[in-house]
């Protein structure tokens, strides 16, 4: 089952555009964007797996709502990371103090802010890159210990092409656009050089994943997907 993450943000667009990135890491968002709907959110089932907080809220301030979320004993060991335009280092004290695992300073990066998620999900063990390896078919990954069998028989992979397995296996059923890819594997933008590359590269995880080779599928004028065993 794919963690999902609850983000409390009044900030309508920056809430949808955090749900997005997310969402394109297989991890599920809801967004909501006062604190009273929020700790209405956390009271249904099932719960989140971690609590994206804005500490700035129309309603009710975002400590508020984490010593509601701390004080609760269902809710008491939820991950909280706090996204605040409040960056001072009293500021981050505090929001520490109150049992925040993370706090990040508006304007952020979405990029780190899902790679700081992830990072805290994968601690908990909710990530689906977490410790149980990912299996289609005759295709194993272990995520985190970054190796990679088909029938039992290790892939000799770079890092580089393990990652970009890792991205396709954790979005399984996915078309993924090369731009896509570049972003989340590569860390770059688009260009016609860059993109070859993705091609390239593709080829060759192709070639090395052997009996496994069929899973992964070109979708043309749109990208690749790793698909489910017939």
């Amino acid at each position: 089952m794919s963690p999902t993450v609850l983000i409390i943000e009044d900030e309508v667009d920056l809430a949808h555009a955090m749900a997005w990135a997310l969402s394109r890491q297989g991890i599920e968002a809801l967004c909501v964007h006062t604190g009273r709907e929020g700790l209405a959110a956390l009271r249904r089932s099932p719960r989140p797996h971690l609590l994206l907080l804005d500490l700035m809220l129309p309603d009710l301030p975002g400590e508020e709502v984490a010593r509601a979320v701390r004080a609760d004993p269902e809710t008491a060991g939820m991950p909280i990371v706090m996204v605040s335009a409040k960056d001072s280092e009293l500021d981050r004290v505090v929001g520490l103090a109150i049992g925040a695992d993370d706090y990040v300073s508006k304007p952020f990066s979405i990029r780190e802010l899902v790679l700081r998620v992830r990072g805290i999900l994968r601690r908990t063990g909710q990530d689906r890159g977490g410790s149980r390896p990912d299996r289609l078919g005759p295709l194993r990954v272990d995520h985190d210990g970054r190796q990679a069998w088909v029938e039992d028989v290790p892939l000799d992979l770079t890092a580089l092409e393990l990652r970009l397995l890792s991205t396709l296996v954790g979005r399984r059923g996915q078309v993924l656009r090369r731009e896509d890819l570049l972003d989340d594997v590569w860390g770059t933008t688009a260009d016609e050089v860059t993109l070859r590359a993705v091609d390239a590269r593709i080829k060759a995880l192709r070639r090395k994943l052997g009996p496994a080779a069929e899973l992964l599928e070109t979708v043309r004028g749109v990208g690749y997907r790793l698909g489910t065993p017939d």
